[in-house]
């Protein structure tokens, strides 16, 4: 495997220098600032991220406030009393998009939720305090206990809350197998989600730089110009 440093220049390289590429990246992530968000808040990411699935994002955020409005400012605590009535009443409720399925998702993730409140304090807590050098493990986590938050949707909220963490998009994973790690070109294995981390924590140990930055490094030195699916 090459160093960091040859993607980091290729980056540079497409994005107008160092400062063209700082000033695409946020801010670090602070897990203190994860510990501290209302559960409350967590469902609400968890659920906007279930319904961007197989919908353009720009429709559900237009919606956003209703539903805020619908799920009840997504309170765990109400939520996960609310009974079968509220739910059904929910897949008519002209305020958010009606996808039966989507709309029972937040019933599971109300109470996963609150499931790891009981277990760790808060459900901020849990993902602060999960070690990043441990990722992949987190992302089956969310696999098992969580509801439709498999796959690229549990990585996108994930980055969403704060929470500092690769994503395995097409093309961070162009990026790996181009620095030579070897990982299929498909599906990534669970040998492959081994290797990845793997690889994100020698680039962290070697950079110091957190891995939510050098996931959207690696996306930014590959791919189309202003087309990278990192975000």
């Amino acid at each position: 495997m090459g160093s960091f440093a040859e993607i980091l220049e290729r980056a540079e390289k497409r994005k107008g220098g160092a400062e063209g590429l700082r000033a695409l990246l946020p801010e670090a992530p602070d897990h203190a600032v994860l510990r501290a968000t209302p559960d409350d808040r967590l469902l609400s990411q968890m659920t906007r991220y279930v319904f961007y699935a197989g919908f353009v994002r720009n429709v559900i955020d237009s919606k956003w406030p209703g539903f805020e409005a619908a799920f009840a400012g997504f309170d765990p605590a109400f939520l996960n009393l609310a009974p079968d009535d509220y739910w059904h009443d929910l897949t008519s409720d002209t305020r958010i998009v009606r996808n039966g399925a989507k709309i029972m998702s937040v019933r599971d993730n109300a109470q996963f939720i609150r499931q790891l409140a009981d277990e760790h304090g808060s459900a901020g807590r849990f993902f602060a305090d999960w070690p990043v050098e441990d990722h992949i493990d987190l992302l089956a986590v969310l696999d098992k206990r969580a509801n439709r938050l498999g796959g690229m949707s549990g990585q996108y909220f994930l980055r969403a809350i704060g929470r500092d963490s690769f994503v395995m998009s097409h093309d961070v994973l162009v990026c790996l197998r181009l620095a030579g790690l070897p990982i299929s070109e498909t599906k990534p294995t669970k040998k492959d989600l081994r290797l990845i981390q793997d690889q994100f924590n020698a680039w962290g140990a070697e950079t110091g730089l957190p891995q939510t930055y050098l996931s959207r490094i690696c996306a930014f030195s590959v791919g189309m110009p202003g087309e990278e699916e990192e975000v």
